[in-house]
């Protein structure tokens, strides 16, 4: 296969599990570089499994996946670092140290994915911060941050190893509509930067005005908008 036009994501006949049980059987799908994806279903239907199966929270026990050249199936502990250096993992809980600042929050980050050059590290923290707009929060705290400013924060630090792929799980879930939609402009921006993005959400009011491809997590199965003809409705 031809590198320019490998997936970035190839998965083939996966069982998603949560510990002993099944929520996802016979997952095919693949992502291309560049692509944006929205994941939809109710809640506990799988999204969130399969988006820790994709970065390594939670083990493939079935099937085949490849993800930024690693193979789920086979992929060891000491291995994990290295393929989540090469993600960018976005939580609908943002997950910052309330008791450091932005700063030093994206600097523990660098550090734990292998960054030892301050000037380089410090030059990377402007550079992303300005890329989600808040070049003047550095300084600060979490709490004097609103949620969507929070949120800007934690997109930053996905971004930090310029990866190939974010995975988002509900990023905008916490937050008002107008800041949401902020939000989600972003990251069309980075999307259009030439970052993939797979991104889990309910918001219907996105899913209806970006006619984005979608996969759906449904009673077992995903279901794909480039194969199946899928309802998008307000009943997850």
């Amino acid at each position: 296969m031809d590198f320019q036009t490998e997936p970035i994501i190839h998965v083939q006949e996966a069982g998603i599990f949560q510990g002993l049980d099944a929520v996802l059987t016979n997952v095919t799908f693949s992502i291309e570089k560049k692509e944006f994806v929205f994941l939809i279903g109710r809640t506990g239907s799988g999204k969130s499994s399969l988006l820790k199966t994709l970065y390594a929270d939670l083990p493939l026990k079935m099937g085949q996946a490849e993800i930024v050249g690693f193979d789920l199936s086979k992929i060891k502990t000491k291995e994990v670092p290295f393929l989540r250096r090469k993600l960018g993992i976005v939580f609908q809980d943002f997950q910052l140290f309330p008791d450091r600042s932005v700063a030093e929050n994206l600097f523990f980050v660098m550090k734990a994915t292998g960054w030892k050059d301050k000037s380089k590290m410090k030059n990377r923290m402007a550079e992303v911060l300005m890329q989600v707009g808040l070049a003047d929060a550095a300084s600060k705290m979490p709490h004097q941050l609103s949620g969507g400013e929070q949120q800007r924060v934690v997109i930053a630090r996905a971004l930090i190893n310029d990866p190939e792929i974010l995975l988002a799980d509900e990023p905008t879930g916490n937050l008002d509509p107008d800041v949401a939609d902020g939000v989600f402009k972003l990251f069309q921006e980075i999307n259009k930067q030439g970052t993939a993005i797979l991104m889990a959400t309910h918001n219907h009011d996105l899913l209806r005005k970006y006619p984005y491809r979608v996969l759906k997590c449904e009673r077992g199965q995903l279901l794909d908008s480039k194969t199946s003809d899928i309802s998008i409705n307000t009943s997850y």
